[in-house]
């Protein structure tokens, strides 16, 4: 892209962090649905439906870096919704129901419109290019934070 701008930085990623999640936000509050229990339902959909408990929690704190007793906090309040429920089969798995796949596709069909227009007409060398910079900067905090 031959725009000019900033230099990416702290700042100028959390803007477009906090822009695009601000949209985000907008299409779960339509759904009834908070950032935390998609990215919990987003979890459990994309590991084909069902996963351990403790995997979950794993998977959903090293992506939000919350805490746990939160994580299980937003995995009961999916479970009241009825929109995740424990395997009879296996009890130390949650699955995703029915009424859960159908509100988390809804949803991304929704943000996947709108990721399309954000990044319309963006060349993909540079969507390369920004994504190899965004997954070293996350690699490198994520390490900063081991160490913390």
């Amino acid at each position: 892209m031959t725009t000019t701008g900033p230099t990416a930085d702290g700042r100028v990623i959390a803007l477009a962090h906090y822009a695009g999640r601000a949209l985000l936000e907008g299409v779960l509050a339509r759904h009834g649905v908070t950032f935390h229990q998609n990215v919990t339902l987003r979890a459990v959909v994309a590991a084909g439906g069902s996963l351990g408990r403790d995997e979950l929690v794993a998977d959903v704190t090293g992506s939000l870096k919350t805490d746990a007793s939160a994580v299980r906090g937003v995995m009961e309040e999916l479970t009241a919704a009825r929109l995740l429920e424990g395997d009879p089969a296996r009890p130390s798995r949650i699955r995703v129901t029915d009424a859960g796949r159908e509100l988390y596709e809804r949803a991304a069909a929704e943000t996947a419109a709108i990721s399309a227009r954000l990044y319309a007409g963006v060349p993909a060398g540079d969507l390369a290019v920004a994504g190899r910079v965004l997954a070293l900067i996350t690699e490198r905090a994520n390490a900063e934070l081991a160490l913390a």
